[in-house]
């Protein structure tokens, strides 16, 4: 999947679009992206209440891009419609 730039991704979340940083806990408190949720990827498929309208803009981030990608595929399946693969947090 075509990986959304860190400008794309920043115009969207200044746009109003859910800014998710799917790594670790661990990872997450050792710093992330400002106004970031952190909800780790094995997370993601129960707490997917917490995104709200599936048709709302959502960008996912997370180290390098393997664990984004696993998200956008999983969001992409349950019927998110607008969900942007930012791939590594290195990318913002």
């Amino acid at each position: 999947s075509v990986r959304v730039s860190g400008t794309d991704a920043r115009s969207l979340v200044a746009g109003g679009a859910l800014l998710i940083d799917v790594r670790s806990p661990a990872e997450f408190a050792g710093g992330h992206i400002e106004g970031a949720k952190s909800i780790p990827i094995q997370e993601l498929s129960r707490r997917m209440d917490e995104l709200g309208d599936k048709d709302g803009e959502i960008v996912v981030y997370c180290q390098s891009g393997g664990r984004s990608a696993m998200a956008k595929r999983l969001l992409d399946s349950n019927g998110f419609t607008k969900v942007h693969d930012m791939g590594g947090i290195g990318r913002w």
